[in-house]
């Protein structure tokens, strides 16, 4: 059986919905996904790195993200034919590891938690696919990467690309669902 390995923060989990609310609350200002083409809010706001950086690294982050929409679907639909990995670079924030557990374990039950990969670096995966939304994490990855549409990469020019669930079930289904 072909294995997918799936990145968490932005490909499943909405991260970015939770750090932009949480920053336009605290800082009054009315940041929408959209204004972020090509760019992290920290990019957007270099003066508020740090201030970012606390908000993720806070142990309870990760705790109640939103779901990335399609994808408890496609997932539960991609397990069915294909042995399916979450894998997240949780080593930039190793305060996040229970919250990150807990999530997956409430909202993707049906892939048992030692298909749960905490790493820091990807390249030591040994998946045919790797679906994130980072290309940096493609590199010295010996499956194929499938770059996941987030605002922060819409402007990078990378060749396989998923726009969300619906797209990635085409590429794997085709025309058989």
């Amino acid at each position: 059986m072909q294995k997918i390995a799936v990145d968490m923060d932005e490909v499943i989990a909405d991260f970015l919905a939770k750090q932009i609310r949480l920053f336009n609350e605290s800082y009054d200002f009315q940041i929408k996904k959209e204004d972020l083409l090509g760019k992290n809010l920290d990019q957007l706001f270099p003066q508020y790195q740090k201030v970012l950086h606390d908000m993720v690294a806070d142990p309870n982050y990760f705790a109640d993200l939103g779901i990335i929409e399609g994808a408890q679907e496609a997932l539960w639909q991609l397990s069915q034919d294909y042995e399916v990995f979450i894998t997240t670079a949780a080593m930039e924030f190793p305060s996040s590891f229970a919250a990150k557990y807990e999530w997956l374990t409430q909202h993707f039950d049906f892939i048992p938690d030692s298909h749960y990969v905490f790493c820091g670096q990807k390249s030591i995966l040994g998946a045919d696919y790797l679906i994130d939304d980072n290309s940096r994490h493609f590199q010295g990855f010996n499956g194929k990467g499938l770059l996941f549409s987030a605002p922060h990469n819409l402007t990078e020019n990378y060749p396989d690309r998923l726009d969300n669930w619906e797209a990635a079930l085409d590429y794997f289904y085709g025309s058989a669902r």
